[in-house]
């Protein structure tokens, strides 16, 4: 069992992350305001242990924001996690794919896309099955397969 430490709505494409402590779930959407919104990358989602470790090994304490995640999560493991459906308060999310970087992650720190690219440490992106409102703090867990 993990539980939900920030959420991040990007108001445009390219454009800032604004936290949020409260967001609702559209399903086959994604998040209310946020830029990004159907396809298959509804929602991202990344992992804050990964995170930490990915800059510790650059010597950096940056932000999860610079990550450009919708939700970050602690206590659970996204790697491998393709197909398995994760709850989050009210709403479930299907784990479409692996999250890679890309050279923004480089614009953001040097060396940073590098460091994210093994075994899903730039996190997750998913699919919105049932919408509501989350919150910073809400439980997250895997539901069984």
């Amino acid at each position: 069992m993990g539980r939900l430490q920030a959420i991040f709505v990007k108001r445009m494409k390219r454009g800032p992350m604004d936290p949020a402590e409260r967001a609702a779930l559209v399903a086959g959407r994604g998040i209310v305001g946020n830029a990004n919104q159907g396809g298959r990358r509804q929602v991202t989602i990344l992992a804050e242990e990964r995170w930490v470790e990915a800059t510790a090994e650059l010597g950096s304490e940056l932000g999860p924001a610079a990550r450009r995640a919708n939700l970050l999560v602690r206590g659970l493991s996204l790697a491998d996690t393709r197909g398995r459906v994760l709850a989050i308060g009210p709403c479930r999310l299907r784990i479409l794919g692996e999250t890679r970087p890309c050279e923004r992650m480089d614009e953001a720190l040097p060396g940073l896309r590098r460091a994210l690219d093994p075994d899903w440490r730039a996190g997750a992106f998913a699919e919105v099955l049932e919408g509501g409102e989350i919150a910073v703090g809400d439980q997250v867990v895997w539901e069984e397969p």
